[in-house]
């Protein structure tokens, strides 16, 4: 079972501003690809191909401490931290060796997907929730 995962990670040019540092919205892909990371090393996927479910954001935020900047490698470090009927929520810490990047958090939910009628919330299967778990309490992103 998977609850949590660290990625390592370097910063690249595209992901920059002007001003040389990483943009404040490049975190929260970073924040993604490590919750992509994280299910595949659970054995699953986010988005199974020709899947009738699918798993939209319903809240993302982040706190920043201290600049990313071109080639600095980082790591992020993602928790499952509350699984309920229909929703997973995330807290993500992203760090560059002992010194703290930026916290955040992203909540998804479970729905499915009919062609041409709206997404709807449902109950998060069974062959997921056998494949992922709550993280315990105490981890670096606690």
């Amino acid at each position: 079972m998977s609850f949590e995962f660290r990625l390592k990670r370097r910063v690249q040019f595209y992901e920059t501003d002007a001003a040389g540092i990483v943009h404040f919205s490049t975190y929260f892909r970073y924040l993604e690809e490590a919750e992509h990371a994280l299910w595949r090393d659970a054995g699953l996927s986010i988005a199974m191909r020709g899947s009738l479910i699918g798993w939209p954001r319903v809240s993302a935020s982040f706190e920043y401490f201290r600049p990313l900047r071109f080639e600095d490698e980082f790591e992020a470090h993602i928790r499952i931290v509350e699984i309920a009927e229909k929703r997973i929520r995330y807290n993500c810490s992203l760090t560059r060796g002992v010194d703290r990047i930026a916290t955040g958090t992203m909540t998804i939910v479970c729905v499915e997907k009919k062609p041409d009628q709206p997404m709807k919330a449902i109950p998060i299967p069974a062959e997921i929730l056998s494949r992922i778990q709550v993280a315990p309490e105490g981890g670096p992103t606690s």
